[in-house]
């Protein structure tokens, strides 16, 4: 009789062990792909659906287009549920043929039309409008969310306008509203890109695409109306056209990647905005940045492709937790880095 009531509280332990490992949460997976210079960030939710924002650049024989598809393959998706484009500049939105030509994209997300009326940007556009053809289209504007199940994507940001009411916690005085020279206005397309706010229960992260500062400005001064986050993907690459103080520093995020390439971004002055954030715990970076130069890149260790060549598409991915807590991993190296709640 013992051993039977012996037996039976040890099954009873194993199945309680049992439950709690199986309740415990998936993480949300954010993926920086190395596109040289352009945007492609994978998002998978908890639910297993998918946002690719961005698709990189057209051309070189789908070297983007592969890469993205390498690493939805690696996050054990077979099909994008979203592809959210934040503007129509070529390294944004240039890759989409190749894309769809690859893999099944079920709808897109934008501003509207191009507010751009440049050579490039007319192309692009009209080459992403056939391929927009085949498939579901939104068209969203700030304060719309996109509905992923498991997690909350926000639109703060869309066709030069931008949310005017305060997000939940948000809307105190931004004391570093002031610290910016007058930005000036730009009437191109990096101003109208389409910025978001994703959120997993406690852990948010913020993609603002290509906004530059007149427009960074306007949401963050004088009130902060997004308030703060723990991961920030350094807009536009890092130029100093974006990432006003007044912005960065407002946001206090506690990890910031940037998405440069050797030669695209990665601006000193910009760099050292971001690396100066109050709080700052962990600064990423997909390359090495020629400009930057010494003492404006971070250690080698956190940069996913030191040498401009031969490059191998090293990627960055997040692994966030609904309490906030998150893992990152310089996919080169297997640097990992947990940053707690």
């Amino acid at each position: 009789m013992r051993l039977a009531m012996q037996f039976l509280i040890i099954s009873l332990v194993v199945s309680l062990l049992e439950g709690q490992v199986a309740a415990k949460p998936k993480p949300l997976q954010i993926y920086a792909v190395d596109v040289e210079g352009g945007q492609a960030t994978l998002i998978v939710s908890p639910s297993g659906q998918s946002l690719l924002i961005d698709t990189g650049w057209p051309g070189f024989n789908g070297r983007d287009a592969d890469r993205i598809v390498a690493t939805a393959k690696l996050a054990g998706i077979k099909q994008l549920d979203y592809v959210l484009i934040t503007h129509y500049h070529r390294d944004h939105v240039g890759g989409v043929p190749q894309l769809a030509d690859r893999i099944h994209i079920r709808t897109f997300v934008d501003h509207g039309p191009n507010l751009q009326d440049v050579k490039e940007p007319r192309e692009d556009y009209a080459a992403y409008l056939k391929v927009v053809a085949n498939a579901r289209r939104m068209i969203v504007k700030p304060g719309d969310t996109i509905p992923i199940k498991g997690i909350t994507v926000q639109v703060l940001s869309s066709a030069g306008e931008h949310i005017t009411n305060p997000l939940p916690g948000a809307g105190g005085a931004n004391s570093y509203c002031g610290s910016d020279p007058e930005p000036p206005d730009d009437p191109g397309e990096n101003a109208r890109s389409l910025g978001t706010l994703i959120t997993y229960k406690d852990f948010r992260f913020i993609d603002l695409g290509d906004l530059t500062r007149k427009k960074e400005l306007e949401t963050f001064c004088p009130r902060n109306l997004v308030g703060t986050v723990d991961l920030f993907l350094v807009s536009h690459h890092g130029f100093s056209e974006s990432n006003s103080k007044g912005m960065v520093w407002a946001l206090h995020p506690r990890v910031a990647i940037l998405d440069n390439g050797a030669r695209e971004g990665g601006n000193p002055v910009a760099w050292q905005i971001v690396h100066d954030s109050p709080g700052l715990q962990g600064f990423w970076q997909l390359h090495y940045s020629i400009a930057g130069g010494i003492d404006h890149n971070v250690a080698q260790e956190f940069i996913a492709n030191p040498e401009e060549d031969p490059d191998d598409g090293n990627y960055i991915k997040v692994s966030a937790q609904p309490n906030g807590s998150f893992t990152v991993v310089n996919s080169r190296n297997k640097e990992i880095k947990t940053y707690a709640r």
